[in-house]
Parts: C-alpha cells; sequence; structure tokens
C-alpha cells in the first residue's frame, strides 16, 4: 500500500485564480488554512473570502487556527531565522488545542485529498512544512506552486 498524500501550497506573489486552479489540477478537495491569522491583504486570500471562492470551486475550507504560527514565529519567519521558526513552532504543536487540531487534521487527510495552505511561497521555509514533518509524518508530500500573478 502506497503512502496517503498531503499537498502543501503558498499564495505568496499569486492570484486566487492560480492558486484555485493548482488545487483543482491536483484534485484537491479540502483546503486545511494553517495560518493563525487568516486574514490578508492580498485580494480573496482572507478567510470569508478565501471559502466562498473555494466554495464556488468545489473545494471545502477549514481553518485551523491552532497549527497555525503564534506572532513570535511569523516575527522569524519573516527575520529568515529559520532555526528559531522550528524551535518556536515546535512549542505551538505542544499544546493543547494543537494537538487536537492535529488529531483532525489527520484524520481529514486520511479520507480527503487536503492541502494545507499559508501564505509563504516556498514550502521548505514554512511552517506548513513543520507542521507536516510532525503531524503528518508518514504522508508524502506535493508542495503545489501556483503560477505567480504579480
Amino acid at each position: 500500500m502506497s503512502a496517503p498524500t498531503i499537498w502543501t501550497i503558498g499564495y505568496e506573489q499569486a492570484t486566487l485564480d492560480s492558486v484555485i486552479g493548482a488545487l483543482k489540477g491536483a484534485g484537491v478537495e479540502v483546503l486545511a488554512d494553517v495560518r493563525a491569522l487568516p486574514l490578508s491583504r492580498r485580494p480573496g486570500f482572507s478567510k470569508t473570502a478565501l471559502a466562498g471562492a473555494l466554495a464556488q470551486a468545489g473545494i471545502a475550507y477549514v481553518h485551523f487556527k491552532a497549527l497555525g504560527t503564534p506572532a513570535d514565529g511569523r516575527a522569524a519567519a519573516r527575520a529568515h531565522d529559520h532555526a528559531a521558526l522550528e524551535r518556536i513552532y515546535a512549542g505551538q504543536l505542544e499544546l493543547p488545542e494543537a494537538i487536537a487540531a492535529g488529531a483532525q487534521l489527520h484524520a481529514l487527510a486520511q479520507e480527503k485529498r487536503v492541502a494545507l495552505l499559508c501564505y509563504e511561497r516556498s514550502a521548505p521555509e514554512c511552517h506548513r512544512t513543520l507542521l507536516r514533518q510532525a503531524m503528518l509524518p508518514e504522508f508524502a508530500a506535493v508542495d503545489l506552486e501556483p503560477s505567480s500573478g504579480v
């Protein structure tokens, strides 16, 4: 039996249409938003607008707030301090609410084709890779890269 698959996608420098196109092209059924704050200055990527656009495309939306990066982790990511991001995010994943959310995500990804969404375009530099390694270690990863819209 082959390993289950989890997809990831970042929307940095992408348009909403290119993100939805990449998700549909991969056959993703559920977008798991793993941002602590599902807000964005980029048009269409705040929680309500994103959920609505995904619904129109036939993709479900679930927000996993507890799996997002806390403020100090986001600051470390912006400073390109990956070691600090790893340390801070590891602490986040030890919280009871993150453990429960991780179990929900794991169960969902066993049943549906799920993609993890965050802002950072490069998956290796994003907490979504740390999340996948910690909570979905048996899943094969496919990092989607939507076409740049900037």
